[in-house]
């Protein structure tokens, strides 16, 4: 194939490291998977019906692009009760990753800088690098919470956008909220987007949620069912910030995803209101379960939400103790760098069988002793 047909902007990332891990471990026999990043509870039973019905009743066409009412309608109900901003729009997207991908094709132009904190979600870096923005990473090493001056020290005037995730994905981490009040207050006051990724926003387990939406209201959000409802293959997100940023999102959907899922829109409307306490419940216990089971070999910080540890490697490389947990072990993490421009530290993700993460928590000890 001729070079030249492959545009020039997909020589800016590479396939994702995370994807090479599965890949390698779906040729493993009987491997301990503690990389895939969602949730091993399925849908509730409602939820799926509803699914069912909302096909067998022919609700099959495309739904309007902002997402169909009986969805719609009941989120900017909730978020108006949340946040009661006289300017906070929603619509549904395409999932999370199409919220995010929206977002910054309508805000970014090329040249741009964003600022990302380090350690990061894989795709943060790699769609910044699609609309040709600059990327500016701020290191919240060792335990990953925001420093406020961090971030003023790293503002020109060519930043556009500053992305938070809290919970985080990859090191579990909750922001804490007088930082996250501050990087909100400096963000409106630079006239900066905020853009917050609250996909994992129930899954904080030693204290409740909070948005910086709560202390900036021109904070642009997004959402999503994937983690907290069991269903990633549905690709059922939402966003909701600023008419003025929404409106051209919704714009950009129409020639891009057109909408989110039509019948599946019905099914998530039917979920909105059910109780996940106990699923979250359990997640906690996960948590437990890795925090108590390596913090003696490990340096952890300990995870207070979403379903990801990140500790450090007690020897050697975040990529060379990968390899050996691999193909040593069969044990499937992350290596660290896939996530940062450090290679000190690896992905846990506990969102497997509680016999899993025991098989996981055992080889991790032997690999610490090795």
């Amino acid at each position: 194939m001729p070079t030249h047909w492959i545009a020039e902007r997909m020589k800016c990332f590479d396939a994702s490291g995370i994807r090479k891990v599965f890949d390698l471990g779906a040729k493993l026999k009987d491997p301990i998977n503690l990389s895939i990043g969602q949730p091993d509870f399925d849908a509730p039973d409602e939820v799926r019906q509803a699914a069912v019905e909302a096909i067998n009743s022919q609700k099959n066409g495309y739904s309007l692009t902002q997402g169909a009412p009986v969805l719609r309608e009941k989120l900017q109900k909730r978020t108006d009760e949340t946040y009661g901003h006289d300017d906070r729009q929603l619509f549904v997207t395409s999932g999370t990753s199409g919220g995010l991908f929206l977002a910054l094709m309508a805000c970014v132009n090329p040249g741009d800088e964003i600022i990302i904190f380090d350690p990061y979600f894989v795709m943060y870096e790699a769609l910044a690098r699609v609309v040709g923005a600059k990327v500016v990473h701020v290191d919240t090493y060792p335990d990953f919470q925001i420093d406020p001056q961090r971030v003023a020290a790293a503002i020109t005037d060519r930043t556009k956008m500053i992305l938070v995730n809290s919970p985080a994905n990859p090191t579990g981490t909750v922001a804490d909220e007088q930082n996250l009040r501050a990087l909100a207050e400096l963000a409106d006051r630079h006239n900066i987007v905020l853009l917050s990724d609250e996909i994992y926003r129930d899954f904080c387990y030693d204290g409740s949620f909070v948005s910086p939406a709560r202390f900036n209201p021109r904070t642009l959000v997004i959402d999503g069912f994937s983690k907290n409802f069991g269903v990633p293959g549905w690709r059922l997100g939402f966003a909701h910030g600023p008419g003025a940023i929404i409106h051209e999102m919704i714009k950009l959907q129409q020639y891009s995803f057109v909408c989110a899922p039509h019948p599946l829109q019905w099914a998530a409307a039917a979920a909105i209101d059910l109780d996940r306490s106990s699923q979250i419940a359990a997640y906690r216990r996960k948590r437990d379960l890795i925090v108590e089971g390596l913090a003696d070999l490990y340096e952890l910080t300990a995870p207070q939400g979403a379903f990801y540890a990140f500790p450090k490697t007690p020897w050697g490389t975040g990529a060379e103790f990968v390899e050996k947990a691999i193909t040593e072990y069969r044990l499937l993490i992350i290596p660290g760098n896939v996530f940062s421009t450090r290679d000190t530290h690896f992905r846990i993700s506990y969102a497997a069988d509680d016999a899993v993460i025991e098989r996981g928590i055992d080889a991790l000890r032997k690999l610490a002793r090795r």
